[in-house]
């Protein structure tokens, strides 16, 4: 019997949605559909009787039998494309690991047969792919995720339940730190440079591949509202190492009483995921995943926190995707994964690369941003 509804404070599920207790299920039936994204590994090296992979959708079938030798797995869960595994192997779920430019195909072939999708991040770079994936979801009742590093933070969700609580009160300036020295440079495989390089594939460089993070961060802690406007700058620190698109890019959200500095780099020093919450009455920092600092007015010393992992099914992507898919956990709009949020990031990164191309702000209307989330649809159910 899973205990998880029984054990999970209020607290721990701020952003998470309400867990159900439920008796043990089969596992999740789990179509992948690519591998050229290094992220893939996660679920080809899992543990866990939760999710089974059924097939896997590569094209390149060179990379394809590579993995699957790695990683001990059956050649004939292999198949040359999305159509013919689907047909095969007949997956409850399909989590792509591709292109950001091919997620719209993925959801195209999917939500029609009520299979349910997660995505790496981000959902999209365009507002308009990320609105067609949205009505598709909707229109078939399936479940369209997003899987951000981040999510999987307890210090994200910490943070979150202290701005909830109101112990900083409420929010007026938020800074994001997210990147590395550069996907080259860190090593990453060469079928996921080809395309995380490419302005077409992956909509651009830093700002999209680590900007989205922050977006997603800044949606997460404003309970969905989105800004009220987009300022970006972007710059080529290292034309000769990637001469298609930025390396470097800071963006910056403005809401009605708030504002959101957003720094993705391909040129940190070292590599870095962290956040700091300013609020009218003290402040919360996450250094990292499990660590949190907060200070709460003068003339209070700082406090530091170290942090559990996050209760099954909430730190893991793949245990989550299963949870929401049997009914056990139920997202609302503005949690990390969840269609709504990943909708506002696509228009904040599409608004951001329309900033730094045309050098003004962009003002996102008010239809543009929905101060009020729709309610998730009906869900087919397995």
């Amino acid at each position: 019997m899973r205990k998880a509804g029984c054990v999970l404070s209020v607290g721990l599920l701020i952003g998470a949605g309400a867990v159900a207790e439920s008796a043990d299920p089969p596992p999740l039936r789990l179509g992948i559909a690519g591998l050229s994204h290094s992220h893939v590994h996660g679920i080809l090296g899992r543990t866990g009787t939760d999710v089974r992979i059924v097939g896997i959708a590569e094209p390149n079938r060179e990379l394809a039998v590579r993995h699957a030798r790695r990683y001990g797995l059956d050649e004939t869960l292999l198949f040359a494309s999305l159509e013919e595994m689907i047909a095969k192997a007949k997956p409850e779920a399909v989590a792509a690991f591709g292109p950001t430019d091919e997620h719209r195909a993925v959801v195209e072939a999917c939500a029609p047969r009520g299979i349910h999708v997660m995505v790496e991040k981000p959902l999209a770079f365009e507002a308009r792919e990320a609105l067609a994936m949205q009505a598709l979801a909707e229109r078939h009742r399936v479940h369209l995720l997003t899987n951000l590093e981040t999510t999987w933070y307890p210090s994200v969700h910490a943070t979150s339940a202290l701005v909830e609580e109101g112990a900083i009160g409420e929010i007026r300036k938020v800074v994001v730190h997210d990147g590395h020295r550069g996907p080259k440079e860190i090593g990453v495989e060469p079928e996921f440079l080809a395309w995380l390089t490419d302005p077409v594939r992956n909509g651009g460089g830093a700002l999209t591949d680590f900007g989205c993070y922050g977006a997603n961060l800044m949606t997460f802690l404003m309970r969905g509202e989105a800004p009220l406007t987009v300022t970006a700058v972007t710059q080529q620190v290292k034309p000769a190492i990637y001469p298609h698109v930025d390396d470097e890019a800071t963006i910056v959200l403005t809401y009605p009483r708030a504002q959101a500095i957003l720094q993705a780099s391909w040129n940190w020093p070292v590599g870095r995921k962290d956040m700091e919450v300013y609020g009218e009455r003290g402040y919360v920092i996450a250094p990292d995943r499990s660590t949190l600092r907060f200070r709460r007015d003068e003339p209070s010393s700082e406090e530091e926190r170290r942090l559990e992992p996050r209760p099954a099914p909430l730190g893991d992507p793949f245990a989550y995707l299963a949870a929401v898919v049997r009914g056990e956990v139920v997202m609302s709009p503005a949690d990390p994964s969840a269609l709504a949020n990943n909708v506002t990031v696509a228009r904040i990164l599409d608004a951001a690369r329309e900033s730094a191309r045309t050098g003004r702000t962009v003002r996102l209307d008010a239809s543009y941003r929905g101060q009020s989330q729709p309610k998730a649809p009906a869900v087919r159910r397995p």
